[in-house]
């Protein structure tokens, strides 16, 4: 379970949204999918019907929201925790994608990219404690 007051618990984050323009979609498809590898979800209809698409990969669930009057946030961003870093890294790249790495964050390796409308986001690989070596001197 996870923290709450004691009446409810926060249990992990369902989703992220991010607004993308109207009318984006395949754009969205090309990066979330054919880059990244994640499943898009078929959206409910009712929602369906106000553009934008919904995808998944791991336990990561991004909804992009479509907007008429889209402007990416110069901060706010999913940070999302991967395996294979450096892979991620050389794929985005290998798309066209920014990677710029950032070393201020101890205990992770991370580096910040953005999806074709500039959206920021953070990807994240924990790294292992160390464990020290026996002393072998005695």
């Amino acid at each position: 379970m996870g923290t709450g007051t004691g009446d409810f618990t926060f249990e992990r984050l369902h989703h992220v949204q991010l607004d993308v323009p109207r009318g984006s979609e395949e754009r969205c498809r090309e990066f979330w999918a054919g880059v990244l590898g994640m499943t898009e979800l078929a959206k409910p209809p009712v929602l369906a019907a106000r553009g934008g698409c919904w995808f998944r990969g791991g336990g990561v669930e991004v909804h992009l929201g479509a907007v008429d009057a889209h402007l990416p946030s110069p901060k706010a961003h999913p940070g999302i925790l991967v395996g294979s870093l450096d892979a991620l890294a050389a794929r985005l790249a290998e798309h066209g994608s920014p990677v710029l790495w950032d070393t201020g964050l101890p205990g992770d390796r991370r580096f910040h990219s953005a999806d074709p409308f500039g959206n920021r986001l953070e990807f994240l690989e924990r790294i292992p404690e160390r464990i020290p070596e026996p002393d072998r001197s005695a």
